[in-house]
């Protein structure tokens, strides 16, 4: 199984910024041009890049159309974009406007019988479903909705399952008390995810630090591995990541 790294790009009120364990009002600013941080990762050498819409994952409504049409007209780069996402439409629009792959983060938690429709519809290649996830005081994985401000009842496991024996192959998964926070990848977590279901391709995300942690996310079974914080604050250079 080969391995992908996806640098990524936030984007909340047009600016590129990351969230402090989702907290929307815990934000670092890092630009005022999207487009440019694309262009930077393409000239890195990326293949892909996690284009994320903060505020419509927040309020839905994809807002990201003209922005994600000039990343992949100017950098060549396959994106896997998402925020926001609700209806059967908007996953039409992401895709004719150049996405190689459309996440479906709170719609995945809330419709699954809608997203496996989509599954059939679209493709097993082209979504991927985001089950971020936040462990309660008993031990078990929710799923955090809505950018992460409201609590399912979900649990990570069962909703995992019921995709996997729908056709399932590409999850994002978060550990949410991880992102953005420099601690490492919950590869525990991972471990498990990629022994219990095999014919879906894991990707991790929150937490990357180091090279050593990509090295170890691959090893853990994961197909790929999303960069965010660690390559914004230059602990990470990108060129480190892909080499390995």
């Amino acid at each position: 199984m080969s391995f992908s790294i996806y640098p990524a790009i936030d984007v909340r009120g047009g600016r590129v910024v990351r969230l402090r364990q989702g907290d929307y009002a815990d934000e670092t600013r890092y630009g005022e041009d999207p487009l440019a941080f694309a262009r930077r990762y393409a000239e890195a050498g990326a293949t892909w890049l996690h284009l994320v819409d903060l505020d419509a994952a927040k309020a839905g409504g994809y807002t990201l159309l003209p922005l994600l049409t000039r990343i992949v007209a100017s950098t060549g780069l396959q994106v896997q974009t998402g925020g926001g996402v609700r209806i059967r439409g908007d996953v039409r629009a992401l895709l004719d406007a150049g996405a190689t792959r459309v996440v479906v983060g709170s719609l995945a938690v809330h419709e699954p019988d809608a997203v496996i429709d989509w599954l059939d519809e679209f493709g097993s290649e082209v979504l991927t479903i985001a089950l971020d996830t936040r462990k309660d005081a008993d031990g078990q994985w929710r799923l955090p909705v809505h950018g992460w401000t409201r609590t399912s009842e979900e649990m990570l496991e069962l909703l995992l399952a019921r995709y996997a024996n729908a056709g399932l192959r590409h999850v994002l998964c978060t550990d949410i008390a991880r992102d953005g926070m420099l601690t490492g990848p919950n590869l525990d977590l991972y471990r498990h995810l990629c022994v219990a279901y095999p014919g879906v391709q894991v990707q991790a995300s929150g937490g990357v630090r180091d090279v050593r942690d990509v090295v170890d996310a691959r090893a853990a079974g994961c197909a790929g591995a999303v960069l965010g914080k660690a390559l914004l604050d230059g602990r990470l250079a990108l060129e480190e990541a892909l080499a390995c």
